[in-house]
């Protein structure tokens, strides 16, 4: 009685998939980091620590250069797989769980579903930090201009603020 041998393509494109996973377990982990660094420097902003938000923003840096790093990985992993499911170069994690048996179709479904949460929360805190940032520019922007003496009359057509120049005004140094 013969034993049912198993297809080599079969083994490779399944060894194949379990490193994909890897990396993109590992690409989520990345993510949580990034996640996790843009909400520190959120608070940061916030409490208004300008002496860590260099240090915070060279760590989010360091998270990112990781991130890319790790995609390029992912890249490569994923169109060797890619060739043996028949799929071409570069396809989408959509596509790939489309094209993998189970357990793998569900479990790349389960990765994809978590970047495109990941993500749209990565996008919103970024996008909050930018304005946040924004805002305190134009708050010591404004402050610095009242110190010399000057008042913001609006915008000129390049989105530039127009000031003049009022009489001069003594400040106290003791505050």
């Amino acid at each position: 009685m013969g034993e049912a041998t198993e297809d080599p393509d079969e083994e490779v494109y399944r060894m194949g998939l379990a490193e994909v996973s890897d990396i993109l377990w590992r690409e989520r982990e990345l993510l949580d980091v990034l996640l996790f660094k843009l909400e520190e420097e959120q608070l940061l902003l916030a409490a208004g620590k300008a002496r860590w938000l260099a240090r915070a923003t060279r760590e989010v840096e360091l998270v990112l250069e990781q991130i890319r790093l790790t995609e390029l990985t992912r890249a490569v992993e994923v169109d060797a797989v890619a060739a043996t499911l028949g799929l071409e170069p570069n396809p989408s994690l959509a596509q790939l769980a489309d094209a993998a048996p189970p357990p793998w179709s569900d479990l790349l479904r389960a990765h994809r579903e978590a970047f495109l949460r990941l993500t749209q929360e990565i996008t919103s805190l970024a996008e909050a930090n930018r304005e946040f940032v924004t805002s305190a520019y134009h708050s010591a922007e404004a402050a610095l201009r009242s110190l010399r003496g000057a008042t913001a009359d609006g915008y000129t057509a390049t989105g530039r603020l127009q000031s003049t120049t009022r009489s001069p005004r003594l400040l106290d140094e003791a505050i």
